[in-house]
């Protein structure tokens, strides 16, 4: 059987797919959300999240933080440093929504616009607060570790 290209399996629409990683946290979340991206049709916008390949050869889902003449400025939700070398030959294809615990959410849904323009159009924003909730994640992790820690040493004779 030979496998589909994702190029083919996007332009037949309605490709869903897993992404891996933290870069559009906290609005697709690793293991847990999936996306449906569908073929693009003319220019991408600001805030449009394209699948693209990016100049490593890999598969990329990041949003679109600036259209101009060129290409676009992407950055991933979880990150602050911007690409700019995408331009739309590199676009595959556009995210239309994603499912977070079996809940569809269009990407022209009201709520997510709201999200999505605060978390774009306060950019300088993000570094501090990505930052910020890191450090609360690692400080929940090493708690909970000494924690077991402590519990599995009072367990010993």
């Amino acid at each position: 059987m030979k496998m589909a290209k994702i190029e083919d399996a996007v332009a037949r629409g309605n490709f869903v797919i897993h992404p891996k990683g933290v870069s559009m946290w906290p609005m697709i979340r690793h293991g847990k959300d999936s996306v449906v991206i569908n073929p693009v049709s003319g220019r991408l916008k600001k805030y449009d999240i394209p699948l693209y390949k990016d100049r490593l050869d890999r598969y990329v889902v990041h949003r679109v933080i600036e259209v101009n003449d060129e290409g676009y400025v992407i950055c991933g939700d979880g990150l602050f440093e911007k690409e700019y070398d995408i331009t739309d030959e590199n676009v595959i294809g556009v995210v239309t929504g994603f499912f977070r615990k079996e809940k569809y959410i269009s990407a022209d849904d009201k709520k997510y616009l709201r999200y999505v323009r605060f978390w774009v159009d306060n950019f300088y924003l993000r570094k501090p607060v990505i930052k910020l909730v890191r450090k609360i994640r690692n400080g929940k992790y090493y708690l909970k570790t000494a924690i077991k820690r402590i519990i599995r040493g009072k367990k010993k004779p």
